[in-house]
């Protein structure tokens, strides 16, 4: 180790490891370089919109260390960044993650920013984010329409858990309520404007073959079935 490191030291040399690991990037960057970035600036609590100047602090010996240990669960355990910051963004917002939910990636997120149009033709009073894990969908949905009630609904009671953190942070509680449901089963004589799901999909096959950084994940958010839309067929049939 040289004695003296700066951050974009760190930050060449880490995404230089990342690039040659051939680790999986699908969690949130498509390069190495990002996953490098995404990977340290949490972990030394620096905010991602900070001055370039940044890069030329010079690491400490302990943010080394921590540095180091970090990288060495991505790289030798293929854990993704997300699970190791406790960090993952989706529209815009940073969300809790561990490995009690999926980490955010829809691209529902592009729908709630464009406020689902053409779709909805005037802004939900109720709304319903099922199969939550994190409640990243359902607080971004809460935020777009802010004169909205959503819950936030799933089967994991640790998800739950995750979400009800998730909830607290983004400061929403009054209008945000987490519900303990397997599909509608615990929102009986409920109705909503809005219902929408990131719903598990994965099919056997592609269970089969995820690359390893998936295997951290919940089974349960990414399996269903054979032809992967058991949960979908369910969510069809009794959505109205």
């Amino acid at each position: 180790m040289a004695a003296r490191m700066t951050l974009q030291d760190w930050l060449n040399a880490s995404a230089q490891r990342i690039e040659l690991a051939g680790v999986f990037l699908g969690h949130g960057t498509d390069n190495s370089w990002d996953e490098a970035v995404h990977l340290t600036l949490p972990l030394l609590a620096i905010p991602f919109d900070v001055s370039p100047d940044v890069l030329q602090r010079v690491l400490t010996a302990d943010e080394l260390h921590k540095l180091e240990a970090a990288r060495e669960l991505r790289i030798a355990q293929r854990i993704p960044v997300p699970y190791i910051t406790g960090q993952a963004w989706f529209c815009g917002l940073p969300f809790f993650v561990d490995r009690r939910v999926l980490i955010p990636r829809s691209p529902l997120g592009e729908l709630i920013e464009d406020g689902f149009y053409p779709w909805l033709q005037k802004e939900p009073q109720h709304i319903l984010d099922l199969c939550c894990g994190s409640a990243c969908i359902g607080i971004a949905c809460a935020l777009a329409f802010p004169d909205a009630i959503t819950d936030v609904a799933d089967i994991s009671v640790e998800a739950l858990a995750v979400a009800a953190i998730n909830i607290k942070q983004h400061q929403v509680q009054h209008r945000v309520h987490a519900v303990a449901s397997d599909l509608f089963s615990g929102l009986q004589g409920r109705r909503y404007d809005l219902i929408v799901c990131n719903p598990p999909y994965v099919d056997a096959d592609d269970m089969a073959s995820l690359p390893d950084e998936y295997r951290h994940e919940p089974e349960l958010a990414l399996s269903s079935g054979t032809d992967g839309l058991d949960f979908t067929r369910r969510l069809l049939r009794e959505a109205h």
